[in-house]
């Protein structure tokens, strides 16, 4: 991917995620994790090669069976609607029966842990952490396929971004949607992941496809171990040869 001033944003990028598999992609700021994210989105268009996603361009597999669902660093909420309705937009979007909406966003908010209370409240009167819930929720009330995530906890606590980690890995588990989730944080991307990619600067290619070898469900206790330590040391290892 070159943009207009002809500079490779990415360069020889060649990646292959099977159905349901959780991956993560690590990389120096600016190597291109987020433009490729946006590429598997269909928001760009890669300027050589091809990108397919169950054997269609990003385009036609969006407007066509496979649903896919972005969720960006800001939740992105509209704040003049309530959390329901901001819900609801996904569903306008694409088009689903009014009758069925009610459903799917009781369901959504239930699987991240909000309540019919928490429907009725504006973005305003949400914690960070509550606006990044509804905004996962939003992504998940179309029961998606493809689920891309662009650093979706990065301004959030320590505390907080592990417990929404530990709920993430849940919701998955249950849905099993395709992930790739794009991240600074090496923790994250190990306790996450079933395999995690490095990226070098850019111009931005693959240094490291790394297989993550921890059984799901994956708990708290986890991130104490020596093994989870030791792998996650070894990964950090490889980000400081990236930025070399």
């Amino acid at each position: 991917m070159a943009f207009a001033a002809g500079v490779p944003t990415l360069r020889d990028v060649s990646i292959d995620i099977p159905a349901g598999q959780f991956v993560s992609l690590l990389g120096p700021s600016g190597c291109g994790k987020s433009t490729l994210l946006r590429l598997m989105a269909g928001l760009l268009t890669p300027t050589a090669g091809t990108l397919t996603i169950a054997g269609q361009t990003p385009e036609i597999a969006r407007r066509t069976a496979t649903r896919m669902a972005f969720v960006f660093q800001d939740p992105t909420l509209l704040p003049w609607r309530t959390v329901a309705q901001n819900l609801h937009l996904p569903l306008e979007l694409q088009g689903v029966p009014v009758a069925e909406h009610a459903a799917l966003i009781s369901s959504s908010l239930r699987l991240i842990g909000l309540s019919d209370d928490d429907a009725r409240k504006r973005p305003r009167m949400l914690s960070g952490g509550m606006r990044m819930r509804v905004s996962l929720a939003r992504a998940l009330v179309t029961a998606p396929e493809l689920l891309l995530l662009d650093e979706p906890f990065a301004a959030l606590d320590d505390v907080l971004r592990q417990q929404l980690n530990e709920e993430l890995v849940r919701i998955w588990r249950e849905k099993m949607w395709t992930a790739v989730f794009v991240t600074h944080n090496v923790a994250e991307a190990v306790f996450l992941s079933e395999r995690v990619l490095v990226m070098s600067s850019r111009p931005g290619t693959l240094i490291a496809d790394v297989p993550i070898p921890f059984a799901y469900p994956r708990t708290p206790e986890l991130r104490g171990t020596a093994e989870f330590a030791k792998l996650t040391a070894d990964l950090s290892a490889r980000l400081r040869e990236a930025v070399a």
